[in-house]
This record gives structure tokens, C-alpha cells and sequence, in this order.
């Protein structure tokens, strides 16, 4: 059997059965130890007399209960550092005492007073000559599966430019890792050092990383444009290695740098793709010196609206959510940003007019503990505090959950939008905006299918106040997944990975539409200000992206391997577990074709069909009665003649 081949065997054996091979060997060494002290010192290498039998009893007898006390097999051994030897060496002072003690202090009939000292070092010897040895030989194999076992992780920085330089300098006198280079595209840097650090070039980066035993790469490229930040990236997959970014300029001049203000690549790199700045004017157009009012204050969407809103000075903002704790997380952090403990983005004018010295916020917050489907209560919130705006993001949104619980879901997606949306009519709000989401697209689920729903309540809504000459602007937003919203994949991956995997993919050829959460918060607002009644935009959300993929992006990007059939000692392995209920292979953003495009780049408006208000009244008022009678059946038919296009499935299959 080749070498390699017998250290990969010797790698996959389970860690019980390598843990008793090396307890097999150290008894081995423990009695050869004590045969040589007894050569060594008598010259007699034949047989044992009398009670020299008893050192070997000693000498097993103490060793292994010192060695499993101190964790001597705990440690991989491959990746053994100093900390490891110095644990042996602790381990040998307290075994040498008690065989020094026993042999040389009072002695033994027949055994050498030598052999109390003789001995343990020959056995400190043989052990740490053991363990120096696995660790050289298993150390080379697969350098790109190394996980963070090592003592001292060992970086090169990508950028040799001032930020790289900066950064280095600062962790100059830092223990917690090693620079061991700079990595760079300039060709004129090539083989030249920084303050005494090494430039590599950019080519050949696995080799570079398997010779230097790199287990992080830290990027050093805030100018770098988009697509050559991605190429980078794309460039380290697969090394083994794990990938972050520098902390702010300011804690980097400023030498307050630790490797814990390291931060993981944020979702825009794992993405892939470019973000398109905001454009003020539309930020501010319904939110500036306006009340607002935001249904579902404290879920992923809706807590994000309200961090994006206070950056643009509201007169006041109202906060309605239904779960108490939901609504007290977002309802402390807003006043902590206000007070300037957590954020440094709010416009400056705030700290210019108010005493923050005082229990008052430079912004009014109101937090409302209510249901979007108790009508009576909502009037009373809309009457006391007069919105100008009103964001609805309240609704039940996991696909699975929703299936199993369709009348919840119906209830508060759709007759929760419907109450709100009739109360901002009553009420004279300027602008109501509507949530919705890429799966309202031809839905194969009840979620998709209750959002359709509140689009088309909206588009009626919208016909009613175009005719009665009422001052309410509806219009609704759809966009597809956010990346680091509850239920999202992204948190549910990096849980697994730090587990040690599994992850779980329900399908290997599922794809999906992504941005981050404050991206698609700030388009959200930017679509309101551009609404004229009834309009339906549609957020550009770049290319779908396979979630296999982003499963595999996020395992390189931490350091280690996908664990597959072609590679079987990787580290994480990914688990394909079937679709779900209801959940389909591809999502869309478009009903119709030919959408039109608006001021901003990334939103677009669809030009969609809807029923009147008195004929969907009329089937909302059926569809009520089905949910009354708790008849899945009898919902399922109406959500087909409400939704057409609406196809359910039960996923055994994964259509479209």
C-alpha cells in the first residue's frame, strides 16, 4: 500500500479506535523504557529477577492515569503545537517526582536506585519522539482540510497597499496570528518586502498556501472594484482557507486592532454581486418630517425599514408588531441608535437640536403591540397618531409552516392586509406600501398564493381611490429572498458549518433570487417615493443563484472542504433531503412580460391584471367562510379561481 494511502486510512479511522492505537503504543514505549533503564544501568539485556517485574507495573500503573488527566489524547496529533509539548513535559515532572520518590528515595529489593531517574527520561524520550513524529509525518497530508486546531492561525493579507500595511503594523506585537505575507496583483511588489513581510504575487495561490501552512486571508482591497473583489474571492475557494475582511480605517490608525475585529465576508461577497447606492431623494420623499408607521416592526424586513427610516429624520415612528418580544428588541435598539450608543449614521441634525442628555429621543418612537387583523385597534393607532406612511410588512412567510397552517397564514397575509389596507383609506394616509414576494409569481404554495392575494386586495384598493378621488397611494414591492433574514439559508448554513455540518439542502438544482436585507429595505423605500396608485415593482435582483452553490461559496469561505465522493475526508458535508411542501425548484418575479423600467436601475413596474373590488370582495367573502369551516379542499378551489396560475404541489416532485 502506497505512503499516502496508508496515512489516508490511518486519517478516516474513527477517533476512538486512533486514540486506543496510540495508548497501544505508549505501553509499548513505557516497557521498552524501562527494559533500556535496566540495560542501560545493569548491562543485562536477557531476563528480569526477583522484583524488577514491578517497575513495569509502576511505571503502566501511573503513566496512563497522568497522560488521560492532562489530555495527552485529546490532542490531534497532527496538528500538535507547543502548548501539546509543554503538556508532556508538565505530565513527566510529576512522573518523574513519584518514580524518583519510589525507586531512588526508598528503593525496591533488587531495582536499581538509578532506575528512578533513568527511566522517566527515557520514557519522556520515547513519548515526545512519538508524537513529534505523527505530527511530521500526517502533518503534509491535505493542508487544504486544515480546520482551526492550530495553536496560532498563520494569515496572508491580500493587499499590500496602506490598509494592508496598516493592519499588519497594528498586529504587529499581536500573538493571536501570524502574518506571514502580503499577497498583491502589482508585479513590481513581487519579492519584495514590507517591513521586513514578503510580497507574493497572485498566481499559484494554493501552492503558496499549502507551503506556508496559511489558514486565514485577510482582504486588504477597500478600493478593489466589485468584480475584481468577486474574482478574488472566487480565486481562494477551495484553499482551504478562511476569508475576511479588515476592520474600519479609523479602529486601524487609531493601532486598537485585535484578530477579533476581523469580519467574515458579508453577503454581498457571497452573493456575488454589485450594490447600486440609493439615491437620497427617494429615501427621504415619504419619510422626511412625515409620520410613518410600520406593520411588522420587529421581523427581518420590517425591523431593517425601521433602521434604514430613522436615518432620514420622521417626524415620529410608529411601530406596530404583534409579538411582544419582537417589538421590544427593535423598540430598545432604535433608542439606543438614537441616543448615539449604537450607530453613527443618523443624520447629524439630530444631535445639533436635542439635549440627549434628556429621556426624550431627537425622534419620536411609539411601539404598538397589535394584530394587523384587529380592525377596531387599528383605527384607534391610525386616528391618535395620523401616519403620512405606512410600510406593511406584517406576514407569515415560511413556506412549509404556512402550508401546514393555512388558515393562520390566509387570515393574516390576506385579511390582515386587507383591515390595514381599509383603514389607511379611512384614515387619509398618503402612502401605503405593500411587502410582497417573488413566490406571489405563480404560486405553487399558500404562502405564495395568500401574497398574491394582497397584492391584487392592494390593486383594487388602489381602482377604488383613483375613482373616489381618495388621497391614498397604494403600491406593492416584490422581491425574492433576503440573505440574513429569519428562515433564511444563509444564518441556517453558517449554524451547520460551525456545527461541523451537516448541511441541508432540500434540493441540489434549487435556485433562488437574493440580496441583503438593508438592500432591499432601502429599494422598498425608494419604490414608495416613486408610486402613483396601484403600481407593482419589482426589485432587480441580479442573477438566481443556486443554493448548492452558496452552500459550497460558504463552506470554502470558512476555512474548509466540502465532504463529497470525490473528496470523502473534506469537512462539511452537504445533505439533500427533498423539497418541501409546496416549495418549487425555480421562483420568478414577473407575471406578465415587458416590465417598464423607473427611475432607479434596480426597480422596475409591472404591468399586471387584477378584479374589481366588488368581485374580489366577494371571493374574499367565500374564502372567509372556507376558513371558517376549516375545509382545505374547499380553500384550496378558491385561492385557484382567486390566483390564477396558482398550481399547488406537494413536492414529490419539484415542478416548476
Amino acid at each position: 500500500m502506497p505512503i499516502t494511502a496508508t496515512k489516508q486510512s490511518l486519517l478516516n479511522l474513527p477517533r476512538s479506535v486512533k486514540r486506543s492505537l496510540v495508548m497501544f503504543c505508549d505501553v509499548l514505549i513505557c516497557a521498552l523504557s524501562v527494559w533500556l533503564s535496566f540495560g542501560l544501568r545493569l548491562d543485562q539485556w536477557d531476563h528480569f529477577k526477583g522484583q524488577q517485574w514491578i517497575v513495569f507495573v509502576i511505571a503502566i500503573g501511573f503513566s496512563f492515569p497522568l497522560f488521560t488527566s492532562f489530555g495527552l489524547y485529546r490532542a490531534i496529533f497532527r496538528y500538535i503545537g507547543s502548548t501539546a509539548f509543554l503538556s508532556i513535559t508538565r505530565v513527566f515532572v510529576i512522573y518523574a517526582g513519584i518514580m524518583f520518590c519510589i525507586f531512588t528515595l526508598f528503593g525496591v529489593d533488587d531495582v536499581p536506585r538509578s532506575i528512578g531517574v533513568i527511566q522517566p527520561i527515557l520514557l519522556f524520550i520515547g513519548i515526545g519522539a512519538s508524537r513529534y513524529f505523527i505530527r511530521s509525518w500526517l502533518g503534509g497530508i491535505n493542508n487544504v482540510q486544515k480546520t482551526f486546531h492550530i495553536a496560532q492561525p498563520i494569515a496572508l493579507i491580500y493587499g499590500a497597499g496602506s490598509a494592508g500595511r496598516q493592519f499588519a503594523a497594528g498586529l504587529s506585537s499581536n500573538k493571536e496570528l501570524l502574518i506571514k505575507g502580503f499577497i498583491d496583483d502589482d508585479p513590481f511588489l513581487w519579492k519584495s518586502t514590507i517591513n521586513g513581510i514578503s510580497v507574493f504575487p497572485n498566481i499559484d495561490l494554493l501552492d503558496l498556501i499549502r507551503r506556508l501552512d496559511v489558514t486565514d486571508v485577510l482582504l486588504a482591497i477597500p478600493s478593489a472594484a466589485h468584480d475584481r473583489r468577486r474574482a478574488i474571492i472566487a480565486s481562494l475557494n477551495g484553499c482551504g482557507v478562511r476569508v475576511r475582511t479588515l476592520p474600519g480605517l479609523i479602529d486601524m490608525a487609531s493601532g486598537r486592532v485585535k484578530v477579533s475585529d476581523l469580519h467574515d465576508l458579508d453577503m454581498n461577497d457571497l452573493l456575488g454581486r454589485a450594490v447600486v447606492p440609493p439615491a437620497v431623494d427617494l429615501l427621504e420623499k415619504n419619510i422626511r418630517n412625515k409620520v410613518v408607521l410600520v406593520t411588522g416592526a420587529g421581523g427581518s424586513i420590517g425591523s431593517e425599514l425601521c433602521r434604514q427610516i430613522i436615518k432620514f429624520s420622521p417626524q415620529s415612528l410608529i411601530l406596530l408588531d404583534s409579538s411582544e418580544h419582537s417589538l421590544y428588541v427593535i423598540y430598545e435598539e432604535l433608542k439606543r441608535a438614537l441616543t448615539g450608543l449604537g450607530a453613527g449614521h443618523l443624520a447629524r441634525e439630530f444631535y445639533d437640536q436635542a439635549d440627549l442628555g434628556r429621556s426624550e429621543l431627537p425622534i419620536k418612537i411609539v411601539p404598538c403591540l397589535a394584530s394587523v387583523r384587529d380592525g377596531d385597534l387599528l383605527r384607534r393607532i391610525f386616528r391618535d397618531h395620523r401616519p403620512n406612511s405606512v410600510f406593511h410588512a406584517a406576514a407569515y412567510k415560511h413556506v412549509p409552516l404556512v402550508e401546514q397552517n393555512p388558515a393562520e397564514g390566509i387570515r393574516n397575509n390576506v385579511f390582515g392586509t386587507s383591515t390595514c389596507a381599509e383603514v389607511s383609506l379611512e384614515c387619509g394616509v398618503s402612502q401605503f406600501t405593500l411587502v410582497s414576494t417573488d413566490k406571489a409569481v405563480r404560486p405553487t404554495n399558500i404562502m405564495g398564493a395568500s401574497k398574491r392575494i394582497a397584492e391584487l386586495v392592494l390593486q383594487a384598493m388602489a381602482d377604488i381611490a383613483f375613482k373616489c378621488d381618495h388621497t391614498t397611494n397604494f403600491s406593492m414591492v416584490r422581491f425574492g429572498n433576503v440573505l440574513g433574514s429569519s428562515g433564511s439559508v444563509a444564518p441556517l448554513f453558517s449554524a451547520q458549518i460551525a456545527a461541523g455540518g451537516p448541511i441541508t439542502l432540500t434540493h441540489s438544482e434549487v435556485t433562488r433570487y437574493f440580496m441583503t436585507i438593508p438592500e432591499a429595505a432601502q429599494l422598498v423605500i425608494q419604490a414608495s417615493a416613486m408610486a402613483k396608485g396601484g403600481d407593482v415593482f419589482v426589485l432587480d435582483m441580479g442573477e438566481p443563484v443556486r443554493i448548492h452553490d452558496l452552500a459550497v461559496r460558504m463552506v470554502y469561505l470558512s476555512g474548509l472542504l466540502v465532504k463529497d465522493k470525490d473528496n470523502p475526508h473534506g469537512d462539511i458535508e452537504i445533505k439533500v433531503t427533498g423539497l418541501r411542501p409546496g416549495e418549487k425548484l425555480y421562483e420568478e418575479l414577473l407575471i406578465g412580460d415587458n416590465p417598464q423600467s423607473t427611475l432607479h436601475p434596480k426597480i422596475m413596474k409591472a404591468h399586471e391584471e387584477f378584479l374589481p373590488w366588488g368581485e374580489l370582495q366577494l371571493g374574499l367573502e367565500k374564502l372567509n367562510l372556507s376558513l371558517d369551516a376549516c375545509d382545505p379542499k374547499l380553500i384550496g378551489d378558491i385561492l385557484k379561481k382567486l390566483v390564477p396560475g396558482y398550481l399547488p404541489n406537494d413536492n414529490n416532485s419539484g415542478s416548476k
